[in-house]
Protein backbone atom coordinates (compact mmCIF):
# COMPACT_ATOMS: atom_id res chain seq x y z
CA UNK A 1 0.00 0.00 0.00
CA UNK A 2 1.14 3.72 -0.56
CA UNK A 3 2.54 4.78 2.32
CA UNK A 4 0.61 8.21 1.54
CA UNK A 5 -2.25 6.76 1.33
CA UNK A 6 -2.17 4.63 4.14
CA UNK A 7 -0.90 8.17 6.19
CA UNK A 8 -3.93 9.41 4.81
CA UNK A 9 -6.25 6.57 5.78
CA UNK A 10 -4.89 6.46 9.20
CA UNK A 11 -5.33 10.39 9.67
CA UNK A 12 -8.98 10.45 8.34
CA UNK A 13 -9.78 7.81 10.85
CA UNK A 14 -8.36 9.33 13.38
CA UNK A 15 -10.14 12.67 12.21
CA UNK A 16 -13.57 10.71 12.30
CA UNK A 17 -12.75 8.63 15.57
CA UNK A 18 -12.11 11.49 18.20
CA UNK A 19 -10.84 14.95 16.61
CA UNK A 20 -14.65 15.48 15.40
CA UNK A 21 -16.10 14.55 18.45
CA UNK A 22 -13.62 16.26 20.99
CA UNK A 23 -13.61 19.86 19.03
CA UNK A 24 -17.56 19.68 18.00
CA UNK A 25 -18.27 19.23 21.47
CA UNK A 26 -16.35 21.73 23.01
CA UNK A 27 -17.68 24.40 20.24
CA UNK A 28 -21.26 23.58 21.51
CA UNK A 29 -20.40 24.35 24.82
CA UNK A 30 -19.29 27.30 23.85
CA UNK A 31 -21.58 28.76 22.06
CA UNK A 32 -24.35 27.46 23.90
CA UNK A 33 -23.49 28.66 27.40
CA UNK A 34 -25.63 30.81 30.51
CA UNK A 35 -25.26 34.50 29.30
CA UNK A 36 -25.60 37.33 32.30
CA UNK A 37 -25.18 35.13 35.17
CA UNK A 38 -23.80 35.60 38.49
CA UNK A 39 -23.62 31.56 39.50
CA UNK A 40 -20.18 29.52 39.47
CA UNK A 41 -20.42 25.59 39.06
CA UNK A 42 -17.11 24.44 40.71
CA UNK A 43 -16.29 20.79 39.07
CA UNK A 44 -13.26 18.53 40.59
CA UNK A 45 -11.76 15.56 38.55
CA UNK A 46 -9.75 12.60 38.89
CA UNK A 47 -11.05 11.87 42.75
CA UNK A 48 -12.12 10.65 45.19
CA UNK A 49 -8.55 10.64 47.02
CA UNK A 50 -8.37 10.15 50.97
CA UNK A 51 -5.48 12.15 51.01
CA UNK A 52 -7.94 15.58 49.60
CA UNK A 53 -10.85 15.08 48.72
CA UNK A 54 -11.89 14.98 52.69
CA UNK A 55 -10.57 18.28 53.36
CA UNK A 56 -12.06 19.50 50.10
CA UNK A 57 -15.28 18.41 51.40
CA UNK A 58 -14.68 20.40 54.62
CA UNK A 59 -13.92 23.78 52.93
CA UNK A 60 -17.16 23.45 50.65
CA UNK A 61 -18.91 22.85 53.63
CA UNK A 62 -17.70 25.43 55.48
CA UNK A 63 -19.52 27.84 52.69
CA UNK A 64 -22.60 26.01 52.22
CA UNK A 65 -21.14 25.37 48.85
CA UNK A 66 -22.61 22.06 46.50
CA UNK A 67 -20.12 21.06 43.94
CA UNK A 68 -19.72 18.60 41.33
CA UNK A 69 -17.78 15.45 41.29
CA UNK A 70 -16.40 13.68 38.14
CA UNK A 71 -14.77 10.79 39.92
CA UNK A 72 -12.50 7.75 38.33
CA UNK A 73 -14.79 4.89 38.96
CA UNK A 74 -11.82 2.57 40.16
CA UNK A 75 -10.94 4.99 42.92
CA UNK A 76 -14.54 5.88 43.85
CA UNK A 77 -14.52 1.92 44.09
CA UNK A 78 -11.74 2.20 46.54
CA UNK A 79 -12.68 4.62 48.89
CA UNK A 80 -16.58 4.10 48.59
CA UNK A 81 -16.62 6.16 52.06
CA UNK A 82 -16.34 8.73 50.26
CA UNK A 83 -18.60 9.06 47.48
CA UNK A 84 -21.15 8.38 50.43
CA UNK A 85 -20.28 11.85 52.22
CA UNK A 86 -20.38 13.54 48.85
CA UNK A 87 -24.08 12.02 48.52
CA UNK A 88 -24.97 12.91 51.89
CA UNK A 89 -23.76 16.59 51.64
CA UNK A 90 -25.92 17.18 48.72
CA UNK A 91 -22.89 17.30 45.80
CA UNK A 92 -23.59 16.11 42.23
CA UNK A 93 -21.25 13.04 41.25
CA UNK A 94 -20.74 12.38 37.60
CA UNK A 95 -18.15 9.80 36.07
CA UNK A 96 -14.72 10.98 34.96
CA UNK A 97 -14.10 7.44 33.10
CA UNK A 98 -12.72 4.05 34.86
CA UNK A 99 -8.51 4.88 35.34
CA UNK A 100 -8.41 8.20 32.97
CA UNK A 101 -7.20 6.94 30.04
CA UNK A 102 -7.34 9.45 26.90
CA UNK A 103 -10.02 8.58 24.45
CA UNK A 104 -7.26 10.01 21.56
CA UNK A 105 -5.49 7.10 21.98
CA UNK A 106 -7.87 4.07 23.46
CA UNK A 107 -8.29 1.55 21.02
CA UNK A 108 -12.85 1.22 20.43
CA UNK A 109 -12.58 -2.49 22.44
CA UNK A 110 -10.88 -1.07 25.24
CA UNK A 111 -13.06 2.31 25.28
CA UNK A 112 -16.05 0.29 25.01
CA UNK A 113 -14.65 -2.01 27.95
CA UNK A 114 -13.24 0.60 30.34
CA UNK A 115 -16.94 2.54 30.32
CA UNK A 116 -18.95 -0.70 31.10
CA UNK A 117 -16.95 -1.58 33.92
CA UNK A 118 -16.86 2.09 35.29
CA UNK A 119 -20.71 2.49 34.69
CA UNK A 120 -20.95 -1.27 36.98
CA UNK A 121 -19.07 0.29 39.64
CA UNK A 122 -21.07 3.29 39.97
CA UNK A 123 -23.84 1.10 39.98
CA UNK A 124 -23.02 -0.97 42.77
CA UNK A 125 -21.90 2.26 44.74
CA UNK A 126 -25.64 3.68 44.25
CA UNK A 127 -24.98 6.50 42.19
CA UNK A 128 -26.53 7.14 38.69
CA UNK A 129 -24.44 8.54 36.97
CA UNK A 130 -26.24 11.70 34.68
CA UNK A 131 -23.33 13.75 33.89
CA UNK A 132 -19.77 12.55 31.99
CA UNK A 133 -16.95 14.21 31.41
CA UNK A 134 -13.85 12.24 29.48
CA UNK A 135 -10.53 13.06 30.42
CA UNK A 136 -9.05 15.69 29.02
CA UNK A 137 -12.00 16.18 27.56
CA UNK A 138 -11.20 14.52 24.38
CA UNK A 139 -13.81 12.31 23.15
CA UNK A 140 -14.17 9.42 20.73
CA UNK A 141 -17.14 7.75 18.83
CA UNK A 142 -16.96 4.39 21.41
CA UNK A 143 -17.85 7.12 24.46
CA UNK A 144 -19.54 9.37 22.95
CA UNK A 145 -22.29 5.88 21.65
CA UNK A 146 -22.05 5.10 25.62
CA UNK A 147 -23.00 8.63 26.49
CA UNK A 148 -25.81 8.42 24.27
CA UNK A 149 -26.95 4.89 25.27
CA UNK A 150 -27.15 5.58 29.29
CA UNK A 151 -29.04 8.61 29.10
CA UNK A 152 -25.54 10.93 30.32
CA UNK A 153 -24.99 14.49 29.69
CA UNK A 154 -21.42 15.89 28.66
CA UNK A 155 -20.35 18.54 30.64
CA UNK A 156 -16.89 20.03 29.63
CA UNK A 157 -15.96 23.34 31.20
CA UNK A 158 -14.81 27.02 30.86
CA UNK A 159 -12.15 27.78 33.33
CA UNK A 160 -8.81 25.63 34.29
CA UNK A 161 -5.71 26.97 36.51
CA UNK A 162 -3.71 24.04 35.29
CA UNK A 163 -3.76 23.11 38.99
CA UNK A 164 -2.41 19.41 38.16
CA UNK A 165 0.98 20.74 37.58
CA UNK A 166 3.74 20.32 40.19
CA UNK A 167 5.09 23.85 39.46
CA UNK A 168 2.05 26.02 40.34
CA UNK A 169 2.10 27.04 43.94
CA UNK A 170 -1.00 27.82 45.29
CA UNK A 171 -0.83 31.52 44.74
CA UNK A 172 -0.46 30.87 41.22
CA UNK A 173 -3.90 28.83 40.85
CA UNK A 174 -5.45 31.96 42.58
CA UNK A 175 -4.56 34.46 40.57
CA UNK A 176 -5.44 32.15 37.19
CA UNK A 177 -9.15 31.57 39.06
CA UNK A 178 -9.68 35.18 39.92
CA UNK A 179 -8.76 36.42 36.28
CA UNK A 180 -10.07 33.68 34.42
CA UNK A 181 -13.74 33.23 35.76
CA UNK A 182 -16.62 34.82 35.14
CA UNK A 183 -20.32 34.41 35.52
CA UNK A 184 -21.93 31.37 34.25
CA UNK A 185 -18.45 29.41 34.16
CA UNK A 186 -17.95 25.63 34.53
CA UNK A 187 -14.66 25.43 36.41
CA UNK A 188 -12.61 22.52 36.25
CA UNK A 189 -10.27 21.78 38.80
CA UNK A 190 -8.83 18.37 40.69
CA UNK A 191 -9.00 16.81 44.29
CA UNK A 192 -6.60 13.93 43.01
CA UNK A 193 -3.75 12.53 40.82
CA UNK A 194 -1.58 15.75 40.00
CA UNK A 195 2.39 16.06 40.37
CA UNK A 196 3.81 16.85 44.07
CA UNK A 197 0.63 16.90 45.79
CA UNK A 198 -0.87 19.81 43.85
CA UNK A 199 -4.66 19.03 45.11
CA UNK A 200 -2.98 20.66 48.27
CA UNK A 201 -2.51 23.42 47.01
CA UNK A 202 -5.80 23.81 45.21
CA UNK A 203 -7.38 23.75 48.06
CA UNK A 204 -5.63 26.38 50.06
CA UNK A 205 -6.22 28.13 46.13
CA UNK A 206 -9.70 27.86 47.27
CA UNK A 207 -9.35 28.74 50.52
CA UNK A 208 -8.59 32.56 49.45
CA UNK A 209 -10.88 32.21 46.33
CA UNK A 210 -14.11 31.27 47.40
CA UNK A 211 -14.57 33.95 50.30
CA UNK A 212 -13.09 36.82 47.59
CA UNK A 213 -16.09 35.01 45.03
CA UNK A 214 -18.69 35.17 47.66
CA UNK A 215 -17.82 38.80 48.66
CA UNK A 216 -18.26 39.56 44.91
CA UNK A 217 -21.78 38.10 45.25
CA UNK A 218 -20.98 35.18 43.29
CA UNK A 219 -23.41 32.12 43.86
CA UNK A 220 -22.16 28.34 43.48
CA UNK A 221 -24.35 25.82 41.72
CA UNK A 222 -23.99 21.95 40.83
CA UNK A 223 -24.24 21.13 36.86
CA UNK A 224 -27.59 19.68 37.00
CA UNK A 225 -28.86 23.33 37.57
CA UNK A 226 -26.32 24.31 34.48
CA UNK A 227 -29.23 26.05 31.63
CA UNK A 228 -28.29 26.09 28.39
Amino acid sequence: MNRKYLIGLLSAATLGYSILPTYSSKLYQHFHRPVNSHTLYLTFDDGPDPRYTPALLDLLAEYNIKASFFVLAQSAQHHPELITRMKREGHVIGLHSLCHKNGMLQPPVSAFRDFQQAVNIMQRLGVPVRYFRPPWGHWNIISLTQLHRYGMTPVLWDVMAQDWRGDFPAKTIEKRLLRRTQGGDIICLHDGRGENEAPARTIAALQRVLPRWISEGYQFETVNHYEI
